[in-house]
Formats: C-alpha cells, sequence, structure tokens
C-alpha cells in the first residue's frame, strides 16, 4: 500500500476530529469524551489519534483535542493530537482527568455542556455528574457518539489502503493454507490456525482480527465453533469451516472457506449450491443503487425456496472492529441504500449437524460505479 508520511497522518486524522468538532457546533455541544479501558473498548481513540489503547480523549467544539493516555510513550510515538497530558498526573483517575482538562480547555468550547459515552455504567455516570458538577453532562444513546459510528461506516482513502493491504495478506494465507492441504501440511485445526497467526505476522500484520474458528465436519454446523479450534482433523471428510481475518494497522479482514473434502452426499452438494448461488446473486447487489434490505432479503428468499433458513445476517461492516455498522440484515431500514466508502462482509452460510457446515465469506468495497471484491475466498474441492 502506499507509505504515508506522518504530515499526511496528521491531516487525516485533523480532518476525522474536525468533522466532529462541526458536529459539536452544530448541536451547541462544548466537549465531548472518549474512554478506552478494560471495562469498555471505544474504538474512536484509535480513529481519532491512531492511539489505541487505555487512554481517555476529549474533543472540544473548536476541534482541539487531549489525548490522556496510560501509556505516555507509546503514544508520542504513534498518536496525532493536539496536546497530551499523562494519566498518571491524574493518579490513574479518570474521573478527575476528565475534570482538569475540561477545565484546562474552557477556551476551546463554546459552552458548558459535556457528552459523556454513552456505554458508562450507570453508577459511573453518577459519578460523573457528581465530579463534573460545574458542567452541564448527558450521555445520550443518539448523540456524538452515535455520530461518531455512523460517520466510522464510510470510510477514507487511509482506511480503505488498510483494508486492502489486510485482504491481500489474508488472500496471501488462504492461497498457501489451499496448497498445505493438497500436500498434506495442514491436518488438523491446531495446524490452520497456529499457521494463520504465524503469518499474518510474517506479512507485517499486528494480529488476527478475532480468534479463528477452525472446525471440521464434526463441528463445522456451528456457527462459531466453540472452541475455535481444536487438535481435530482438519479438513476431514465432509464439510470444514475456516473463518478468521488478519489485522493490518488497525483494519481487519473477514473471511470464511469451506472446504468440501471427498465424496460427498447429494444433500452436502446441495447446500454447497445453495450457499455459492446465494452468493453469487447476492454480491452484485452490493452497490449504491440498492437498499441493505434488498440484499438481504435476496439471500433469505433464495434459501426459502430450498425451505432452507440462514441463522445469521448476510453480512456486516467492517473496519478497526470486527462487526461494525450496517448489519445487512432484513430488520435494516427499507430506505437505507449501500454507501460508497462502506466496507462490508458478504457471506451467505447454512449449517445442519448431519450435513455440515458451510459458509462463504468475502470482504466489499462499494464504490461510486459499483463494488470491489477485496478478498477472495472461496469453497475448496479437495479429493
Amino acid at each position: 500500500m502506499k507509505a504515508y508520511t506522518k504530515d499526511e497522518l496528521k491531516e487525516i486524522y485533523a480532518a476525522r476530529r474536525a468533522r466532529i468538532g462541526l458536529y459539536l457546533r452544530e448541536n451547541n455541544i462544548g466537549a465531548c469524551v472518549f474512554i478506552d479501558a478494560e471495562a469498555h473498548r471505544d474504538p474512536a481513540l484509535a480513529y481519532f489519534t491512531g492511539h489505541a489503547d487505555d487512554a481517555i480523549l476529549i474533543i472540544f467544539s473548536d476541534d482541539y483535542s487531549i489525548l490522556i493516555p496510560w501509556d505516555e510513550n507509546l503514544a508520542k510515538m504513534n498518536g496525532f493530537y493536539d496536546k497530551l497530558i499523562p494519566y498518571t498526573r491524574y493518579k490513574n483517575n479518570d474521573l478527575e482527568a476528565v475534570k482538569a482538562v475540561l477545565n484546562m480547555g474552557t477556551s476551546h468550547a463554546i459552552n458548558d455542556k459535556v457528552e459523556l459515552p454513552p456505554y458508562l455504567s450507570y453508577t459511573k455516570y453518577l459519578r460523573f455528574l457528581a465530579t463534573l458538577d460545574n458542567y452541564r453532562c448527558s450521555n445520550k444513546e443518539d448523540g456524538v457518539h452515535q455520530f461518531v459510528v455512523e460517520s466510522r461506516q464510510i470510510k477514507d482513502e487511509y482506511e480503505i489502503e488498510c483494508t486492502k493491504e489486510a485482504a491481500r495478506i489474508g488472500d496471501l494465507i488462504i492461497d498457501q493454507i489451499e496448497e498445505k492441504i493438497k500436500t498434506g501440511e495442514i491436518k488438523t485445526e491446531m495446524d490452520v490456525a497456529l499457521f494463520i497467526e504465524r503469518e499474518c505476522r510474517i506479512n507485517g500484520c499486528e494480529r488476527t482480527g478475532f480468534d479463528t474458528l477452525a472446525a471440521g465436519p464434526a463441528r463445522s454446523f456451528a456457527i462459531h465453533a466453540f472452541p475455535g479450534y481444536t487438535s481435530g482433523e482438519w479438513p476431514a471428510q465432509g464439510l470444514s469451516i475456516l473463518d478468521f481475518g488478519v489485522v493490518y494497522k488497525g483494519y481487519t479482514s473477514d473471511t470464511t472457506v469451506t472446504v468440501a473434502k471427498g465424496e460427498l452426499t447429494e444433500a452436502q452438494i446441495k447446500q454447497l449450491d445453495l450457499v455459492q448461488k446465494a452468493y453469487d446473486e447476492c454480491v452484485v447487489m452490493y452497490t449504491k443503487e440498492n437498499t441493505i434490505y434488498s440484499a438481504a432479503k435476496k439471500a433469505d428468499t433464495i434459501f426459502a425456496a430450498a425451505k432452507r433458513k440462514m441463522p445469521h445476517t448476510l453480512g456486516h461492516g467492517i473496519g478497526l472492529e470486527i462487526h461494525e455498522q450496517p448489519r445487512i440484515s432484513t430488520k435494516a431500514a427499507e430506505n437505507d441504500k449501500f454507501k460508497p466508502g462502506m466496507i462490508l462482509t458478504c457471506e451467505p452460510g447454512l449449517y445442519d449437524p448431519e450435513i455440515g457446515g458451510c459458509r462463504l465469506e468475502n470482504d466489499v468495497l462499494i464504490t461510486e460505479n459499483g463494488n470491489e471484491v477485496l478478498t477472495h475466498s472461496r469453497i475448496i474441492r479437495v479429493d
């Protein structure tokens, strides 16, 4: 992918904070608070600053940002912000840190209205209210934090480039897995899961997007097998599933491969064909002209005609989190359309304790002229 300079990245993060600053001014809010901690991980920290873990971020209505990280050195190395104040200065107390920084930033706020995170527990929210008694605080579910979630649905150039690189590396790993299945180098669920872990890091990824799910025929009936992988044979006679993602500069891919090994039953062949048909007919609907509801309905209709039902949504957004908005579901508003800049999965699947499971999942970028399928997962057939 393109090599971004420090100055280019600084502009990208500043532009994101400018959008939220405009929202604050339009809604007459002085400042908003984001908290990333073990109790609740908030990708907004990474989205606005590039610093991902254990920090508080306050953005004022003039776009000014103050980052309060637990790891000062890491934040200085990776973060983009207007001012950094170490969390240790406030004895690692989030209440005192937020109060002090809000008091410090009064010249950057249009008023004393502050939006706190809606994910705070009720008890913690009451403690914030008591501590910030000189501010008008709220934590609305449909406020600034929801605005950020919705904004993150549309990826900017940098996010698209990072996701494309994650997709490229994921594809490389899938190709290697297919070859190693055929040579017999991969024999178990553990073999393939640990191979992915090693290869993603060799290729510059930070981690897997989630715990890899590798399930042989005895376990592939589960949508998400538990445990994620075992020492059981993989792939074995029948239908095996592999669901994994890799993370590059914070952005994850998400793919599912089904491996069909040996002579299959008529029911297994029919299930594979149904999933492939649903994928082929639905992925072409991922365009700005179509509604999210219509794509999800198409998959349901295909399966219903065969008297089958898919137990999960057709897909979801991906990005800094493995599951982001929107969900590709018949529960979506009927007028909500795909939008250029969205990156979403298309992942029809069917599961049966006797037949086994089959899912085919790829990542799709919505463009002005259609879509671009970023990953190349497939149903792999092995003799």
